[in-house]
């Protein structure tokens, strides 16, 4: 699990995860060593093109490279819920929406009448 690490360090233990070096994952990507070695110290951000081509030689969503795990999707306590609800027709789309639209408001609602 990748708690609470930020790119730089994201990168590198996956890279190491998936037992590559720099210089092997670099030619993969298709950047020069020097390059990923900046990415991996946090000297330099990939652009958009590198980041997916990063997720690919890594076999990771993107999602999985840029994001802290709380900062992606739902957890597994929610997880089997949404994907059951994927399969809504759109009409139960729209109320499941509508109820979760409501339970945020009254959420943020407390939270800031709380908070002042």
């Amino acid at each position: 699990m990748m708690l609470d690490m930020d790119f730089p360090e994201r990168l590198a233990a996956l890279r190491k995860k998936k037992g590559l070096t720099q210089k092997a994952l670099a030619e993969a990507v298709g950047i020069h060593l020097t390059q990923l070695s900046r990415y991996e110290s946090g000297g330099s951000q990939p652009t958009l093109d590198v980041i997916r081509k990063l997720a690919i030689a890594l076999s990771v969503s993107a999602d999985e490279l840029i994001f802290d795990e709380q900062e992606r999707g739902p957890g597994d306590d929610l997880r089997l819920q949404f994907e059951a609800v994927s399969k809504f027709t759109p009409e139960e789309k729209s109320v499941i929406r509508s109820v979760l639209e409501g339970l945020i408001l009254k959420h943020e609602a407390k939270r800031w009448s709380s908070a002042s």
